[in-house]
């Protein structure tokens, strides 16, 4: 194998290791805030286009458009398919706390709203990526992994780098369009 990670879950573990760290920089960010500092609009956007752009887009794309697809198609187990559900509703909420975040910190950059409300954004997203990770490391993973060959795994890893490929075009066709 050429790339890094052998597994389709071991590519999407090594990324949420990358998660976690920023999560734990919103984490240093909010309690800056918190003893008195104040708002870094660049600091919170560089956070929200990361969740944006690199757990939301590239990491949970790459689980709903190749992973989940694939599963879509085997003969799961109740449980298991539903908290594939699940994994794809806690998506949809990580996306809806992004966006309140970056309204949030819009407001008071504006001073139109207190800074609490930004700080209670972040939380939310402190409190919600460790749960939604254990979920997936610890349970989805490994069990779901057991529907497909070893062949098929290699396949789907080929399938990531591809994905992640195309992520760059995507990213700055998005940057450039917003200027037009």
């Amino acid at each position: 194998m050429k790339h890094g990670c052998k597994k389709p879950r071991g590519c999407l573990m090594i990324e949420h290791r990358l998660i976690e760290r920023a999560v734990d920089l919103m984490r240093k960010e909010k309690e800056r805030l918190a003893g008195g500092g104040e708002i870094d609009p660049i600091a919170i956007d560089t956070l929200a286009d990361f969740i944006r752009t690199y757990a939301d887009r590239t990491h949970h794309g790459k689980e709903e458009d190749i992973l989940f697809e694939h599963l879509e198609k085997r003969d799961l187990s109740k449980s298991e398919r539903q908290l594939m559900e699940e994994l794809i509703e806690e998506h949809k909420l990580g996306r809806k706390l992004t966006k309140q975040l970056v309204e949030a910190k819009k407001r008071v950059v504006e001073a139109s709203n207190s800074l609490s409300e930004v700080m209670d954004a972040m939380q939310r997203l402190i409190d919600f990526y460790p749960k939604h990770i254990e979920k997936e490391d610890d349970h989805f993973f490994p069990d779901t992994e057991r529907h497909f060959s070893s062949k098929e795994l290699d396949a789907m890893v080929e399938q990531f780098y591809a994905f992640d490929r195309g992520m760059i075009h995507e990213k700055y066709k998005e940057v450039v369009d917003s200027f037009t």
